[in-house]
């Protein structure tokens, strides 16, 4: 059971959650912005186009009204600006995932849902329940951020998993989407940049789904890498979404933040310390030399 324990709840300094936090709320306020912008248009439409998504009848969320989604608009900032300052972090971090779950399901609930957003989902409810943290607690292990931590990485893992699930369960065992023209489909109706050349390749196409749906697969062994194998995995995957940007207009911007759940952030601060403790002792010799003597 302690292993277990350790391997849930890893006692890692706070301040990666602090840094996590400054990313992951700043990243709401532009994911409110500028990419998931239903909401407030949703609040005009007719209510009969509206298909309450299961979340929100359980929680009994209301139907969106223009009223209702520009308050929400309004508690969903000043929530995300408190958190992303560290202040108040439970109190602002709750409001905030409860405010950005009712925004994103308003979002999903005139269509299909994006599963980009499940990670970001999770980590806007776990990252209040470490308490107060700093940049600087570099030192301690804390327990409760290896928890908040660790359940952002196991929702990033589970995204990429399910995915390849799906790909087996729509396909079938066949793996009909793996082997079949996906891609060269996909390529033909968003045709950017290379792609008009790698649909003359069905080859390196069809290479390329085998290539990522394995990758989603065996996404469960990030759980336990540690150091260049890591890093390795997690670069595999920046450039997956920056090849799917660039090829299909497709982002994963909310998973891709996440995925700095993975990263040692809690080295920046010491790493830019240093660094100004270099430069002030460069500084000094030559500003003393430049001064005038006392006595003068």
């Amino acid at each position: 059971m302690t292993g277990f324990v350790r391997f849930c709840a890893p006692p890692i300094p706070a301040a990666r959650v602090a840094w996590l936090r400054h990313l992951v709320y700043v990243f709401v306020i532009v994911d409110a912005l500028f990419i998931t912008t239903d909401p407030i248009p949703h609040g005009d439409v007719p209510k009969a186009l509206y298909t309450g998504l299961d979340v929100r009848s359980i929680l009994h969320m209301p139907a969106p009204n223009p009223v209702y989604v520009r308050v929400l608009f309004v508690v969903l900032m000043v929530s995300a600006v408190v958190a992303a300052t560290g202040r108040l972090p439970r109190l602002a971090g709750w409001v905030c995932a409860v405010a950005m779950l009712d925004w994103v399901s308003n979002g999903f609930a005139y269509s299909k849902v994006d599963h980009d957003h499940f990670a970001l989902m999770v980590a806007l409810f776990v990252l209040p329940t470490a308490g107060r943290a700093s940049v600087r607690d570099v030192t301690t292990g804390s327990q409760a951020a290896g928890w908040a931590v660790r359940m952002i990485q196991a929702a990033c893992v589970s995204t990429y998993a399910l995915a390849a699930w799906a790909k087996i369960r729509s396909g079938g065992w066949t793996l009909r989407w793996v082997d079949g023209d996906t891609l060269i489909w996909a390529l033909t109706r968003r045709p950017n940049g290379i792609a008009p050349w790698l649909v003359q390749h069905p080859g390196v196409c069809r290479a390329m789904q085998w290539i990522v749906f394995f990758a989603e697969l065996c996404s469960p062994v990030m759980m336990w890498l540690r150091g260049r194998w890591l890093l390795a995995y997690v670069l595999f995957w920046l450039g997956f979404h920056l090849s799917t940007y660039y090829l299909l207009g497709i982002h994963f911007l909310p998973l891709v933040v996440c995925l700095a759940a993975f990263a040692p952030l809690e080295r920046i601060g010491p790493w830019w310390w240093a660094r100004r403790a270099r430069g002030d002792s460069e500084v000094r010799p030559a500003a003393d030399r430049t001064a005038p003597h006392p006595a003068a």
